[in-house]
C-alpha cells in the first residue's frame, strides 16, 4: 500500500512532469530548462482554465504575464 509521502510524490510527477533534458550539460542551460518547462505547465493550465471558462481571458493574461516575468528573472539570476 502507497503510503502518503508516495502518493504526493506520484500526484506531484503527474501534475508537474519534467522531459529529459537533451542540450550541452551546463549547469544554467539545466537550470533555465527546469524554469521553462516549470513555465511551459502552469500556462497550460492557466490556457486550459480560461477553455473552459474558470478564469477570464484578461485573468489568464495576467497570470501568464506574471509567470512570464519570474521565468524572465531566474533567466537574468542564473546568468549573472
Amino acid at each position: 500500500m502507497n503510503t502518503s509521502s508516495d502518493f504526493l510524490a506520484e500526484l506531484s510527477d503527474f501534475l508537474y512532469p519534467h522531459n529529459q533534458y537533451h542540450g550541452e550539460l551546463k549547469t544554467e542551460y539545466l537550470q533555465f530548462n527546469l524554469h521553462l518547462q516549470e513555465f511551459s505547465q502552469r500556462v497550460n493550465y492557466i490556457c486550459s482554465l480560461q477553455t473552459g471558462g474558470k478564469i477570464s481571458p484578461d485573468e489568464a493574461y495576467k497570470q501568464i504575464h506574471l509567470l512570464w516575468k519570474q521565468l524572465k528573472r531566474s533567466k537574468k539570476a542564473i546568468q549573472d
